[in-house]
């Protein structure tokens, strides 16, 4: 009960009370509903919140994904006019890593493709072999395109193309690279994954955006989320950077500050929030000079990296973006950010504090559902967030048990509006006792 009247209680940032604007003041918090698809079966995932699952209109079913013991895939759909979810079925080997979680998308063709970076060696893709279904033997094919990638995100655009943009351990295919440069790539596909190029054969560039050279050496991209705008046909990223500190190159001991950039598919090109143009390929001068957000610390406040891997992205009602984020503090606690683009600056703000903010739904009318968590506590809180400034309590979705990731189902259809990927109690992805659940709002 406690959590719960506090949960209803908006919160203070820099200890004033942000108020309400109107919009949300006529807003009725929803009553969710909770389903778990599957019992003591979730290993611990470091899945970005994005692609976890998608409605299937065709079909009238939703699918999902999720890593299971050994990080081995698996999915499962639900029927719309039974009511009644399938059990879990295995699909692929995770070789029992964290990182090689799956993503799913609907190929044009409509037949559901499972695409997973196995951790810094390979792409590879899953492929089911009838349309709008999960039924038969899935085929796998590991894409050449794709070398030496981790942390999948795949997009399907308006015309049916595919994009998967990647981070690339760039010292596998080279070894005389430094073991902290891991820019990001992409590669796309034109004929519902049958072939992909990549980044480097579209363009001739060697990588996508990321640096190289950095005196902290912060080498390393880590995008927290990525988001397709249907309305402008360009693809949100927000991103940190990670690497070996000032003193040594080596992976992920350090993460800092906080980055935003667009990607137009048409021509290939990047750009700021401010709208220049950064052709094909982002270096570190111009992400220095046009895409930060916000300035972090190069530090391990209580031990932990800062900000978090995972970060969101969305927009204004006026099509400006904003971004929210979760950095600790010196006790590492976590406290919640969120950035809005005025059209000449980036205005930050910590809206909370003591929460993992782990997705964003748009509901329109410049408002958006924020889902977070607390460490090592059940239930999912809801928040509302307008303009990327103005943050609401909303809701509290009780899970039985702890909830590590919580991904928005593409396309949704209620009651299967998100899916809750619960937290195992071991780092150890052969111990697999987290809960699936999936949520919705009830009619």
């Amino acid at each position: 009960m406690r959590r719960a009247l506090r949960a209803l209680i908006p919160l203070t940032a820099a200890g004033l009370l942000i108020s309400a604007a109107p919009a949300l003041a006529a807003h009725r918090a929803p009553g969710f509903s909770v389903t778990t698809t599957a019992s003591s079966v979730a290993s611990r995932s470091d899945r970005r919140p994005d692609a976890g699952g998608l409605y299937d209109a065709a079909s009238n079913k939703t699918f999902i994904s999720w890593s299971g013991q050994a990080a081995d895939t698996y999915v499962q759909a639900y029927d719309h006019r039974t009511g009644a979810w399938t059990a879990p079925k295995r699909i692929a080997a995770g070789e029992s890593g964290s990182h090689n979680y799956p993503t799913m998308v609907e190929a044009a063709d409509g037949h559901l493709l499972i695409i997973r970076g196995m951790h810094n060696t390979r792409t590879v893709i899953s492929r089911a072999p009838r349309a709008h279904s999960l039924d038969g033997t899935w085929t796998e094919t590991e894409v050449a395109a794709g070398d030496a990638a981790s942390y999948p995100m795949p997009v399907k655009l308006a015309d049916g193309t595919l994009y998967v943009f990647y981070r690339e351990t760039t010292n596998q295919v080279d070894p005389a690279a430094n073991t902290d440069f891991r820019p990001m790539k992409y590669i796309v596909s034109k004929d519902s994954g049958k072939t992909w190029q990549n980044s480097v054969q579209l363009t001739g560039k060697p990588r996508a955006f990321g640096s190289s050279g950095r005196a902290d050496h912060l080498d390393e991209i880590y995008v927290g989320q990525l988001r397709y705008q249907r309305e402008t046909g360009r693809i949100q990223f927000v991103y940190t950077l990670a690497g070996g500190g000032p003193d040594q190159h080596k992976h992920d001991v350090y993460h800092r500050d906080v980055y935003y950039l667009s990607f137009d598919p048409r021509s290939l090109h990047f750009f700021s929030a401010a709208g220049r143009d950064l052709g094909t390929q982002v270096d570190d001068q111009e992400q220095e000079q046009y895409l930060k957000v916000a300035d972090t610390p190069i530090e391990l406040p209580g031990g932990v990296k800062s900000p978090d891997y995972i970060l969101q992205v969305g927009s204004q009602s006026d099509g400006k973006p904003f971004v929210t984020w979760f950095q600790f503090d010196t006790a590492g606690a976590p406290h919640d950010h969120a950035a809005a683009w005025t059209g000449r600056k980036w205005e930050s703000r910590e809206v909370a504090t003591g929460l993992r903010l782990r997705e964003i739904e748009p509901l329109g009318h410049n408002v958006w559902r924020v889902y977070a968590t607390r460490d090592g506590l059940p239930d999912i809180e809801t928040y509302l967030l307008t303009g990327g400034r103005v943050w609401k309590a909303e809701s509290v979705i009780k899970t039985p048990k702890p909830v590590q990731r919580v991904e928005v189902i593409t396309g949704f259809r209620d009651p299967a509006r998100i899916l809750a990927s619960g937290a195992s109690t071991a780092r150890d992805v052969s111990v697999a006792d987290g809960d699936i659940y999936v949520a919705g709002v009830e009619r």
